[in-house]
C-alpha cells in the first residue's frame, strides 16, 4: 500500500474497527480474547443485508432517487434518532446518484426501468456490484430473482426478439459475473470463513403465500442449468426453497443436479412463509431468512457454548489460560461424580451472564458500524423504515448436548490439573445417548438449550429496537473454535473441532441418516429464527442403485425431513475417497464443489485442517 495512503487512513480516518476497540468493556475484551464470542464482525465488514437490486431494474434510479427524497422529507428533526435517519436517507440518496454515474461509465442509462430481459438482468447486476464494490462485508448475497428475471425474458421470448438459447446464455453471463467476485481478506478472515465465501446467495422456486401456488419458472430451471453448462461451483450459493407442494419435475431436476454437483443447499419454504408472512423472502448468507426490501439484520457471529460449559466447571476461570473472563457466581464444584442439575443450574447462570454480555457486545458493534460503515447503497435499495433483526449464534450445539447428556446418564468426574485446578479432561463411566439418533433425552437437551438462550438474549434490548433471532451455525469457523476450547465432558478431547452448525458430532450420529435428520429437525426454529444449519453427506450409491432411485430417495428424504419442522440441508452426495484423493492430487479436481455450513467451497481451496475436519465427518452409508 501507499506509505502516505496508509498514513492519512491510520492518523485522520476513524474506521469501525478503531470505533469499536474504543467502546468496548474490558469484560468484553477478555469475552472475546478468550474466544467465547467468536468471529465477531469488530474488524471486517458485518455484510449480512441483501439490497432489493430488482428496484433498480423495476423502477429505475431516478425514481428510486425521487422516493428518497419524499422519505426524507417525512422524517422530522425532533430527536437523535430522527437526525440519524435523516443524515442515513441523505447517504443513500447519494449512493444513488453514483450508482447511476458508475452504469453510465459503462454506457447504460439506470435513471430509467429497464425494458427488456437483457436490460433487467444488467440493470440488477450494476446494483449488485455497486454494492460488492462499496463494502467487504461477509456475506453480500442476490436474493430472490428468478421469478423477476423471467416475467422479462417470457416477454421478449415472444416478442421473437429473443430465443430459448438466447435466454440461457443471459442466466449463464450472470452467474459467470457472480462467480468472479473477489474481495482483498485479511488471513484472519479466512480462519473463520474458509474458502474465501462471498455469498451471492441465490434463491430458487418456493410458494405463494397460499401455500398452493409454486413460484417456480423457467429461470428456476435456468440457474440450476448453470451448474451443468459450467461446471459446479461455491457462488452463487444456490439455494432452493423447498416445499413438498413444488412442481414434481423441478424437484427431480434440483436433486439431479444436487448429487451430480454437491452445490445446493435445501431450505423450508414452507417455514419461512409463515415466519415472515411473505412469499418474498429470501436468504441472507447462509440460512438467515428475511422478506427484501423490508427486512435488514445485524450480524451477531457465534458464542462458544462448550467453553462457556467449561467455565461453569471452573468457576468462571478459562479452561485453557485460568483468566478469570466469567464472574464466580458459585463456589467451586466439589469432587466425585457431576451432578447434572447442580451443573446445570451453574451452566444456564452464566448462559444468563453471557447472553447480556453478548447483546451488549453487539450494539457497540453495529452502532460503531453505522457511524463509520454505513452501507448506504444497500439500504437505499430497502425500504427507509425497515424491520431490524439482531441475529445471535450458537457453535458447539451438539459439544453441549452430548455433554450435558453425558452427565446425566453417565458417570463423569472432572480430571484437574493438580497446580492450576483448572479440567483438563473427564473420567466417563457408562454409556450415554447422543445428538444424531434420534433420541429424546439428548434431542430435548439441545431443544431447552436453545430455547433458555433465546430467552436470555431478549431481556436485553438490542441496537435501534432490533429483534433478537438465533442461529445454529458455524461457517467452517467450527475448526478454530474447537482449537480454542478444552476437553469436554462428552469426551471430546482438548482442540478436536465442533461439529458444524447443528450437526451431531463426528461419526456419534450412529443409527443410520434419517435418525441424524430427525434430531436436528427438532431443535425448534421458533427459537432459532436466524437459520439451523445442517450438512449431511452421504456418497451417491447409498441414496440408491440406479440414479433414477438416488433422485427419488433424495426427494423423498427431503419432503420427510422438511415435514418435521427442519429448517436447512445442505446435500454432499460424494465419497470420502474422492475427498482423501484430492488432497493428494489436487488438481486431479480443479471443480471439485462440496457442501459446508451453509455455504459451498472448492475443496481444494481449503486449509490442510478444513480438509481434514470435512473428511473427518459422518460419512452416511445407509438411509
Amino acid at each position: 500500500m501507499d506509505p502516505t495512503v496508509k498514513k492519512f487512513f491510520e492518523d485522520w480516518v476513524t474506521t469501525h474497527n478503531d470505533a469499536v476497540f474504543d467502546l468496548y468493556t474490558d469484560e468484553m475484551r477478555r469475552a472475546r480474547r478468550a474466544h467465547l464470542l467468536l468471529g465477531l464482525p469488530d474488524a471486517y465488514g458485518r455484510g449480512r443485508l441483501i439490497g432489493d437490486y430488482r428496484r433498480v431494474a423495476l423502477f429505475g434510479v431516478d425514481t428510486l432517487i425521487e422516493g428518497k427524497r419524499r422519505d426524507k422529507n417525512r422524517i422530522g428533526v425532533d430527536s437523535e434518532d430522527e437526525l440519524k435517519l435523516r443524515f442515513e436517507v441523505s447517504e443513500q440518496i447519494r449512493s444513488l446518484e453514483r450508482l447511476k454515474a458508475m452504469a453510465k461509465m459503462y454506457g447504460f442509462d439506470i435513471g430509467r426501468a429497464a425494458e427488456n430481459a437483457s436490460e433487467a438482468i444488467q440493470w440488477v447486476y450494476f446494483a449488485y456490484l455497486a454494492c460488492v464494490k462499496e463494502n467487504d462485508g461477509a456475506a453480500i448475497s442476490l436474493g430472490r430473482v428468478d421469478a423477476f428475471f423471467d416475467v422479462y425474458i417470457e416477454r421478449d421470448l415472444k416478442s421473437g426478439v429473443l430465443d430459448e438459447s438466447g435466454a440461457q446464455e443471459l442466466i449463464d453471463n450472470f452467474v459467470l459475473k457472480l462467480r468472479l467476485v473477489r474481495h482483498l481478506r485479511p488471513k484472519s478472515y479466512d480462519a473463520i470463513f474458509a474458502g474465501d465465501p462471498i455469498w451471492a446467495t441465490c434463491c430458487l422456486g418456493g410458494m405463494r403465500l397460499n401455500g398452493h401456488e409454486p413460484l417456480v419458472t423457467k429461470t428456476s430451471w435456468r440457474f440450476l442449468q448453470t451448474l451443468a453448462n459450467m461446471s459446479p461451483a461455491p457462488e452463487p450459493n444456490m439455494t432452493v426453497l423447498w416445499s413438498d407442494r413444488l412442481p414434481e419435475s423441478f424437484k427431480k431436476f434440483a436433486c439431479a443436479i444436487s448429487i451430480a454437483s454437491s452445490s445446493i443447499q435445501f431450505i423450508s419454504d414452507d417455514l419461512l412463509r409463515e415466519a415472515f408472512q411473505s412469499s418474498d423472502v429470501g436468504i441472507s448468507c447462509c440460512v438467515s431468512g428475511m422478506e427484501l426490501g423490508h427486512t435488514m439484520q445485524y450480524f451477531g457471529a457465534r458464542c462458544n457454548l462448550p467453553k462457556l460449559l467449561c467455565y461453569a466447571i471452573n468457576g468462571g476461570r478459562d479452561e485453557i489460560t485460568g483468566d478469570r473472563v466469567a464472574p464466580p457466581l458459585f463456589h467451586d464444584i466439589p469432587d466425585g461424580v457431576l451432578d447434572y442439575n447442580d451443573v446445570t443450574k451453574r451452566f444456564y447462570a452464566y448462559l444468563e451472564w453471557l447472553a447480556e454480555l453478548y447483546v451488549k457486545t453487539m450494539n457497540v458493534i453495529h452502532f460503531s458500524h453505522d457511524r463509520f460503515a454505513y452501507e448506504s447503497l444497500f439500504f437505499a435499495l430497502m425500504d427507509t423504515e425497515c424491520e431490524r433483526l439482531m441475529a445471535f449464534g450458537i457453535a458447539g450445539l451438539s459439544v453441549i448436548a452430548d455433554s450435558l447428556s453425558a452427565i446425566k446418564y453417565a458417570k463423569v468426574e472432572v480430571i484437574r490439573d493438580e497446580q492450576t485446578g483448572l479440567s483438563v479432561g473427564f473420567d466417563i463411566d457408562g454409556e450415554f445417548p447422543t445428538f444424531g439418533n434420534d433420541d429424546d433425552r439428548v434431542d430435548e437437551i439441545a431443544a431447552e438449550v436453545v430455547e433458555r438462550f433465546i430467552g436470555f438474549l431478549r431481556n436485553t434490548p438490542a441496537h435501534r429496537g432490533s429483534t433478537h433471532t438465533l442461529s445454529i451455525l458455524t461457517i467452517t469457523s467450527n475448526v478454530m473454535y474447537g482449537e480454542a476450547t478444552g476437553a469436554t465432558p462428552d469426551g471430546r478431547e482438548k482442540g478436536v473441532a465442533f461439529a458444524p452448525g447443528a450437526n451431531p458430532m463426528h461419526n456419534r450420529d450412529r443409527s443410520g441418516a434419517l435418525c441424524s435428520l430427525n434430531s436436528v429437525a427438532k431443535v425448534p426454529y421458533a427459537a432459532c429464527r436466524d437459520g439451523i444449519s445442517n450438512t449431511f453427506s452421504i456418497a451417491a450409491p447409498s441414496l440408491g442403485k440406479t440414479k433414477k432411485s438416488q433422485v427419488l430417495n433424495l426427494i423423498a428424504m427431503l419432503d420427510g425431513y422438511f415435514d418435521r419442522g427442519a429448517q436447512h440441508l445442505n446435500v454432499n452426495c460424494v465419497d470420502r475417497s474422492v475427498l482423501v484423493d484430492a488432497m493428494a492430487h489436487p488438481d486431479k479436481y480443479p471443480t471439485l464443489t462440496i457442501r459446508v455450513s451453509g455455504y459451498a467451497v472448492n475443496f481444494i481451496r481449503l486449509s490442510r485442517a478444513h480438509q481434514e475436519e470435512v473428511i473427518a465427518r459422518t460419512f452416511h452409508d445407509t438411509l
